[in-house]
């Protein structure tokens, strides 16, 4: 398994994982707008995307944005996006993304890492937590539609 920074000849492979993680979260399935939306972000370096790689197949990504905080005067990264093919599963490729983003967090000399994740799924929940993550019980997070 070779984990690493995604760069434009990948915007393919991360496409079809980018749609399925869509699809996974009920989102229509739509691969041309999977691949712009990718594209735009390593062109413009909005976003740092890993990537797991298993003889030649694309296995799974991970997707980080940055932030900064105000208070701690540190970048932060958000963790946005992570899914594994089904095939991929129960192997580690998980893990071993949230690795990367970890030393990514450590080598740009951030504070640390934040995601969100469904309440519904436990699955990612025990991921997390058995990779040394904790729940935040301080913040309440507060959402604005426009």
């Amino acid at each position: 398994m070779e984990i690493y920074k995604a760069t434009l000849q990948d915007v393919d492979g991360i496409s079809t994982l980018f749609n399925s993680y869509r699809v996974f979260y009920q989102q229509p399935s739509d691969i041309e707008a999977a691949k712009s939306f990718i594209q735009e972000r390593l062109e413009n370096s909005d976003s740092v995307i890993f990537v797991a790689v298993e003889n030649g197949e694309y296995a799974g990504f991970v997707q980080l944005y940055p932030l900064f905080s105000s208070i701690s005067m540190q970048r932060l990264w958000i963790l946005n996006d992570l899914y594994v093919t089904e095939e991929s599963r129960k192997k580690g490729v998980g893990k071993q993304l949230l690795h990367a983003a970890e030393q990514l967090a450590k080598e740009t000399n951030a504070k640390g890492l934040k995601l969100q994740t469904d309440v519904n799924n436990v699955t990612a929940q025990s991921l997390y937590e058995s990779n040394s993550w904790v729940k935040d019980d301080k913040f309440f997070y507060y959402v604005l539609n426009v």
